[in-house]
């Protein structure tokens, strides 16, 4: 039997990168994993990806319609959430005396506005053992040039969860935060074109005690540990995967 064996999971910006490792690990373990984001063709193929044991919903987190689109299919098809990760993001390089209302207006609906929604409008599905998963990252703990808007965001994040670990004292449902280093995916690769692909690289594995950055499936792996009840007495924690990068 994997790790969890019978539960049902819902992960939110799951079509590509850490949010679909984490899925297919999810699967791989014995989940039922429904996923989530706002392009239907790349969602069609993560399913295609993973196979049976995964389920489709397309939508974005910062549209009410579509989140209760997302947890009426939960509640039809299982009628609980035993694992919420909520790890749909986005980010902005632009540096102070350059920042657009426009991208802190987008990257604050996604990051804080996002999650918050997605986790109080899947809490009733909810119970006594239930893990919600909050995708952090170094950045919310270290100065970072033309990023302090993202970085913003992920503090934010570390403070909900803190204030979350609180709110649902004596209901049996933990909340963590799973905080990413410089990890190969997508997002990372847009940044990287746009900041200097070699420089950039070659900053951040000076940053890394491992000297190396994480494949998707290094932070699916922490992921499991915080759904499963290896982490049951874990809430309001902060779990970094980041090769060191924010913690020397």
């Amino acid at each position: 039997m994997g790790k969890l064996e019978g539960k049902v999971a819902v992960i939110t910006g799951a079509n590509s990168g850490i949010g679909l490792a984490t899925a297919r690990r999810f699967v791989a373990e014995g989940a039922h994993v429904y996923i989530t984001g706002r392009r239907q063709a790349e969602l069609d193929a993560a399913v295609g990806e993973i196979g049976p044991g995964v389920t489709a919903v397309q939508g974005d987190v910062t549209s009410f319609a579509d989140l209760d689109r997302l947890i009426e299919a939960v509640r039809a098809g299982h009628g609980r959430i035993d694992v919420l990760i909520a790890n749909a993001g986005a980010g902005s390089l632009e540096p102070l005396g350059h920042i657009t209302e426009d991208a802190f207006d987008r990257v604050f609906d996604v990051n804080v506005k996002g999650t918050v929604f997605t986790v109080q409008k899947a809490l009733p599905l909810m119970a006594e053992g239930s893990s919600i998963i909050m995708t952090g990252s170094t950045a919310g703990q270290k100065g970072t040039p033309a990023f302090s808007i993202y970085s913003a965001t992920k503090a934010a994040i570390r403070n909900l969860a803190r204030s979350w670990a609180l709110d649902l004292k004596g209901t049996g449902i933990r909340v963590n935060v799973l905080s990413p280093g410089a990890t190969a995916t997508p997002g990372m690769d847009s940044v990287a074109e746009i900041a200097g692909r070699d420089a950039m690289l070659d900053a951040i594995l000076a940053q890394t005690p491992m000297g190396r950055i994480a494949d998707p499936a290094d932070i699916a792996a922490v992921a499991v540990f915080l759904a499963s009840d290896d982490s049951a007495v874990m809430t309001g924690s902060e779990v970094f995967a980041d090769g060191g990068m924010a913690q020397v």
